[in-house]
């Protein structure tokens, strides 16, 4: 059994190349409507599919079209599989690159400071959650499942995983398409 936990392609959205974290907060609304137009996903994206994996998607557009590029139609959409959403903090008289912004908002999630949005803690309970969904898929149809989803997310589930006796064949990667494989003997 193979569950496979890969990162969506690119999204059309880009935005300003700096904003302010005022300006950030629709740009963070901006990229979750975004889907990924016409990226095309890599080699080793591709070579996953081989197997015929049952394909799972987090509810972000660029998650199912990301499926959708890959010839996938997912057989369960499900918000569990979704982001970590960034808290947002006013920082006035500074802008930034939106990647940097992430950074500094994604550094104090992990700090423990959230904000209105879902806690470190709370992510992780809501990746053990998804872990045991795709272990159960997994077992019950018997064919590797693929969950296109999203970079932290994606790493929560996989430690799941792990705690849960699955081997990682191999580590996801830290950009767009990056996948990770996990199997049980």
């Amino acid at each position: 059994m193979k569950i496979i936990l890969m990162r969506h392609g690119k999204p059309t959205f880009v935005g300003a190349a700096k904003v302010t974290s005022r300006e950030m907060a629709d740009w963070v609304k901006q990229y979750d409507i975004s889907d990924t137009g016409g990226d095309i996903p890599p080699q080793s994206a591709i070579a996953l599919m081989e197997k015929e994996p049952i394909a799972i998607s987090s509810t972000l557009p660029r998650a199912i079209s990301s499926l959708q590029t890959l010839g996938c139609e997912p057989v369960l959409v499900d918000e569990v599989f979704k982001e970590a959403e960034l808290p947002l903090y006013l920082v006035p008289g500074v802008r930034l690159s939106p990647f940097h912004w992430a950074v500094v908002y994604r550094l104090l999630w992990l700090c423990g400071l959230s904000r209105q949005v879902e806690s470190l803690k709370m992510a992780k309970a809501r990746a053990a959650s998804a872990a045991v969904m795709l272990v159960e898929l997994a077992r019950e149809s018997q064919r590797p499942v693929l969950l296109m989803g999203h970079g932290i997310i994606n790493r929560l589930i996989a430690r799941e995983l792990k705690s849960l006796g699955w081997q990682e064949e191999s580590q996801p990667g830290k950009g767009y398409w990056g996948a990770g494989v996990y199997s049980v003997r």
